[in-house]
């Protein structure tokens, strides 16, 4: 079922919008906590998290945006190109622009990150389109730029220097 009521719907989407906001803070907030030696505070911050996904997952359900995993690539495509053609060059060059050191390292690591993201979604759907799984069950992840790469990690990121030591890798658990 998708709503059909053009105010339903406009309420529905700033809730989808606030609710995963809400999912990312409290994420945020639970490593804060655990690294300020707060255990309990941080399983509060990422339970409360997943309650919030919960409903932001409800929301976009409802508003029809949960489709087949071929067109959900290509709604990953589209939202990555736009970040890596439109969005992150205008914003990195509006931080140097106003001089913002901390904006404009953030956002060319995002969009040097996103550019990846593009081009691993476009092949896993072309995985898909021939009715195949990806040939990938290991991801790492720098936990400082987000640069990603298939298998375990590299020695340095060659985004941001990182060591390969502190990536976040990804497994898949079921074969």
């Amino acid at each position: 079922m998708m709503i059909e009521r053009e105010m339903t719907k406009k309420f529905i989407e700033e809730a989808f919008a606030g609710e995963s906001m809400a999912h990312m803070k409290y994420q945020i907030f639970s490593e804060v906590a655990e690294k300020e030696g707060f255990p309990n505070i941080a399983n509060l911050f990422r339970a409360i998290s997943f309650a919030e996904l919960v409903h932001a997952r409800n929301h976009y359900k409802s508003l029809g945006n949960v489709k087949k995993t071929e067109e959900n690539l290509q709604e990953c495509i589209n939202g990555e190109n736009y970040e890596v053609n439109e969005m992150y060059p205008v914003f990195n060059n509006t931080a140097k622009l106003q001089n913002e050191k901390d904006a404009e390292k953030n956002t060319y690591y995002a969009l040097e990150a996103e550019k990846i993201h593009e081009i691993i979604y476009k092949e896993s759907k072309d995985s898909v389109k021939q009715n195949k799984d990806i040939d990938v069950d290991t991801i790492s992840i720098c936990p400082v730029c987000g640069y990603t790469v298939k298998g375990e990690p590299v020695d340095r990121c060659p985004i941001c220097g990182t060591s390969g030591k502190k990536f976040a890798v990804f497994k898949t658990t079921l074969k």
